[in-house]
């Protein structure tokens, strides 16, 4: 058979019995090494990572009790599996607490051994992943890995920094595509927090209804569909990090839900009774002003509070162009490698482009723009001709004219035409009134007002 590259390490006093183990596993494909004893295995630990060690509990000299407490300090990371008799079931029990992957009594079950090992080993190589995943992820949004020249980029990325390390709540404030994003990422990733969960969720893209529990979870029988309790992002985020997007999208009564998250460290889900804690770090950003929708009353003062802890302002695009060229090149060559493409730079002309051009997507719009001209491009160098940057403005004004066709807006009061407005984006966004109050720049709550007047049910 061929060998397996996971190395076992079986600890049994018992000669037969260890033979037996290595007659066994060498024939599924393990590769087998032997102890006699607890502190033999530990002096082989010190000296080598295993991958699994299959130990028994009692040894005439070292037990596998004491053992596996000491191998648990040199490497908590190799799983164990604990050998036993009967009668030493509870021992095998207090063993589990102490650390043990899992127990198998003697005589064994072969078939049970076999599928213990296999899912032991396959939960420890689960576990290296995400760390590596996690190391990864970690990597990408280090502090160093945020670009930007500019005074106000560089004080960005040293209040980052500073702030990471701490469980202070985080507002980010930002123009869209500026990479709040980022930013949340950074300051996770750079905390005592890294090696827990990143959670995020975009509260404006949400229904109202469906918030609370994507955010809180619900019990089973809380609504029509809930065949099942769920667990809510907050509880996903246990000793993590919760990234909450467009936080001023979500309603007053939503608002108060997330106030008593914030002041109470608890949640309760929706149906449910119990209070449950957290160990959640929460991280919010905006694009809005919230202070102007504390003004007319479409957020509440006391939440914006307890959000506003540490304030990190992402500077728009248009204000830091010398960032644009370094910006560029690094898109440049991640889609390069990414499309296959050898595409080496920027022509003066090209680069000229880029930096003139006012970007009123920000960082994302800049980074579509160079993936889509990489794209399209059959030259080694992109030029103003290659370089592909959709003109919003004439497609508004076009879109405007086209408008302008078909509603005749000089004899229609201002009210009427605000009126108007509403119902036409309604229409086109299919009654939703989340995206309708996204579209038109508006709190969804001044939206509710203003159906509430125009006598349209919300």
């Amino acid at each position: 058979m061929k060998k397996n590259k996971s190395t076992i390490l079986v600890v049994d006093d018992d000669q037969t019995h260890r033979n037996m183990l290595k007659t066994l596993l060498a024939k599924w494909g393990y590769l087998i090494e032997e102890a006699d004893d607890g502190q033999v295995a530990i002096n082989l630990v010190e000296k080598k990572p295993y991958d699994l060690i299959l130990m028994d509990i009692k040894m005439i000299k070292v037990s596998g009790l004491v053992a596996l407490a000491e191998i648990k300090k040199i490497n908590p990371a190799i799983p164990v599996i604990i050998m036993t008799a009967f009668s030493s079931v509870q021992t095998a029990v207090d063993a589990l607490k102490n650390g043990a992957y899992d127990y198998l009594t003697k005589p064994f079950d072969f078939d049970k051994l076999k599928l213990t090992i296999q899912r032991s080993l396959e939960h420890t190589r689960l576990k290296k992943e995400n760390l590596q995943l996690r190391e990864s992820l970690g990597k990408n949004f280090d502090c160093s890995n945020i670009i930007g020249r500019h005074e106000s980029m560089k004080e960005l990325i040293q209040t980052v920094s500073q702030v990471a390390g701490t469980d202070a709540t985080v507002l980010i404030n930002g123009e869209s595509g500026t990479g709040k994003e980022l930013i949340a990422g950074a300051l996770h990733y750079n905390s005592h927090r890294k090696n827990g969960p990143f959670i995020k969720i975009n509260c404006a893209a949400i229904t109202e209804t469906l918030l609370e529990s994507e955010l809180f979870g619900h019990e089973k029988g809380a609504f029509t569909g809930a065949n099942r309790s769920k667990e809510g992002k907050f509880q996903l985020a246990d000793h993590g990090s919760i990234f909450l997007d467009e936080i001023s999208e979500t309603s007053m009564s939503m608002q108060v839900k997330l106030l008593r998250a914030l002041q109470e460290r608890e949640i309760t889900p929706v149906g449910g009774e119990r209070s449950i804690k957290i160990d959640t770090r929460i991280i919010a950003a905006t694009n809005k002003n919230l202070v102007d929708l504390i003004a007319s009353d479409d957020f509440r003062e006391d939440l914006y509070y307890r959000l506003n802890v540490i304030t990190l302002k992402v500077p728009p695009l248009r204000q830091r162009t010398g960032d644009i060229p370094l910006l560029a090149q690094h898109f440049l060559k991640i889609y390069s490698e990414k499309n296959n493409r050898p595409i080496k730079g920027f022509t003066p002309d090209g680069m000229d482009k880029l930096t003139n051009h006012n970007w009123p997507g920000n960082v994302r719009e800049l980074m579509n723009t160079i993936e889509r001209s990489v794209i399209l491009s059959t030259q080694n160098y992109l030029g103003a001709h290659e370089i592909q940057i959709e003109d919003k403005s004439a497609e508004s004004s076009e879109t405007g004219n086209r408008n302008n066709n078909s509603i005749d807006l000089g004899d229609r009061s201002l009210h009427e035409i605000e009126k108007l407005a509403i119902l036409k984006m309604l229409e086109k966004t299919g009654n939703n009134k989340s995206e309708t109050a996204r579209r038109l720049g508006i709190a969804r709550r001044t939206l509710h007002l203003k159906l509430k007047e125009y006598g349209v049910m919300d």
